[in-house]
């Protein structure tokens, strides 16, 4: 089979042994792979070990073949990949065997995988296979980092820098049919426009005088993945007592915090990751009883996979960036 690997330190499309299930274990015939952040990083840490390793995290497709013990999924199912492995059940912090696939495991860059029968869902029927397989890590990601550990309610005003991002996207769209406010950063006037077409009601610009521009906006929750650029911005605009949750770190993750500034101003800074089995399926149910789909920006054949990350790299994307495959 077809396959995107890292190897001696480089990214190319190779073929791999077609992969068999074990007893607990299902092949899935993927269809798309959403590209995530993560996956670029992915070849430092590998680092110039010259056995071939399937990246990617996000997938979806069909049931090819099942192991014995399989119960639960049968031939011709079709199906999305839970990338957080074995972290079944909500809990404050992942357990210590969690892990997410792409490494050390296989991953999804590929036509086929085979996979714990219990790291699958049954995709949701309004989804196209780009969108299904492009929205478990990041939508997971962002389900946690806003409802579980960000604690938004309805009425909540809600400050998101940075608006093209997988993740942000699905932060829009959840926060707004939970009832929240939505403000958004962009560098890009297209990208704010964007993010008021999904749902945002005000976007601003990312060089702008954020105090300024908030003059008379209350923000009860900040979530922040760029980091130090963004950080001390984001608290200087949260209003005393609120809520910071941040996820990840685009930039700079070292950031100097002021700790008379912040105990005075009673904040609350949250640390969130990925999320469990449990999250993952009360965001299918959220997102099939709000209609809600991925947002696509642009989908790349297999074999282009490196034009596709070459484009992700660049950040100019707006949603995410999905590897058609087997259609």
């Amino acid at each position: 089979m077809k396959a995107f690997v890292m190897a001696s330190s480089q990214w190319k499309l190779t073929d791999m042994a077609e992969p068999k299930a074990k007893s607990d274990e299902v092949v899935v015939a993927l269809k798309a792979s959403g590209i995530n952040r993560r996956d670029l990083g992915l070849i430092k840490r590998y680092g110039d070990n010259s056995a071939p390793l399937i990246v990617g995290s996000d997938g979806a497709g069909i049931v090819e073949s099942v192991g014995e013990d399989v119960t639960d999924f049968a031939y011709g199912d079709e199906v999305i990949i839970n990338p957080a492995l074995r972290w079944y059940t909500n809990s404050e912090a992942p357990p210590a065997e969690f892990d997410i696939l792409g490494m050390p495991d296989h991953g999804t860059f590929a036509e086929k995988i085979a996979i714990s029968a219990e790291q699958l869902e049954k995709k949701p029927a309004h989804l196209s296979w780009e969108e299904a397989g492009s929205l478990a890590l990041p939508a997971l990601t962002g389900y946690r980092a806003l409802f579980t550990k960000g604690q938004l309610k309805k009425g909540d005003t809600l400050f998101i820098p940075g608006a093209g991002s997988g993740v942000a996207t699905f932060l829009i769209q959840f926060a707004k049919n939970s009832g929240a406010r939505v403000i958004v950063t962009s560098r890009s006037e297209e990208k704010r426009q964007y993010a008021k077409e999904i749902g945002a009601d005000l976007a601003i610009a990312t060089d702008s005088d954020w105090e300024k521009e908030l003059e008379g906006e209350t923000i009860d929750l900040v979530i922040d993945s760029v980091g130090a650029a963004t950080f001390n911005r984001s608290l200087d605009v949260l209003k005393k007592g609120g809520r910071i949750v941040v996820f990840g770190a685009t930039t700079e993750d070292t950031v100097e915090l002021n700790l008379r500034t912040f105990f005075y101003g009673q904040y609350q800074l949250i640390g969130s990751t990925m999320g469990s089995r449990e999250e993952l399926r009360e965001m299918l149910a959220h997102m099939e009883s709000h209609n809600m789909n991925p947002i696509i920006d642009k989908i790349y054949p297999l074999g282009q996979a490196q034009e596709a990350f070459d484009y992700l790299a660049s950040g100019n994307q707006f949603g995410k960036v999905v590897l058609s495959i087997n259609q």
